[in-house]
């Protein structure tokens, strides 16, 4: 038996009822390449696969997929947003204060939401949204040698 093939970009657009182009297969190819990528460097990665796209473009691009789930937005704090391809698992991210590196860091407990909130005030709480803050072991071995 083989295991099935997994779905191209083209085939997630369209079950996810967006129309496929080439510009949207190239971000989603160029954003599910990447690691936790900021707009204009999907937009470099899409121009090199497509030639020229506004950066307008882009931006309705990325708002129309994630809206669809087939990418995720984060936006740490002082900081612009970024998006990724790892979607629908409720993972968290460590955040370099320094130089601004991001890495996934998966829920400590288990299945969505993870966490449980102290006070729901009556919502019905499905995923936690987590950003650990600290330095990368590149600042902070530079931080480090750089002590007096």
């Amino acid at each position: 038996m083989t295991e099935a093939e997994p779905p191209t970009a083209a085939q997630e657009l369209r079950g996810a009822g967006l129309r496929v182009t080439a510009a949207r297969v190239a971000l989603l190819e160029t954003v599910r390449a990447g690691d936790h990528l900021g707009v204009e460097a999907i937009a470099s990665g899409v121009r090199q696969r497509v030639g020229h796209v506004s950066l307008q473009a882009v931006y309705e691009a990325l708002h129309a997929l994630t809206a669809a789930g087939l990418v995720r937005r984060i936006e740490p704090a002082g900081s612009p947003a970024r998006f990724e391809g790892r979607v629908g698992d409720n993972h968290h991210h460590v955040v370099c204060r320094s130089c601004g590196a991001v890495a996934d860091v998966d829920c400590a407990v288990g299945e969505a939401p993870c966490l449980t909130a102290s006070e729901d005030h009556g919502f019905s709480i499905d995923e936690a949204e987590v950003i650990y803050w600290g330095l990368c072991p590149d600042c902070a071995t530079s931080r480090s040698s750089s002590a007096p």
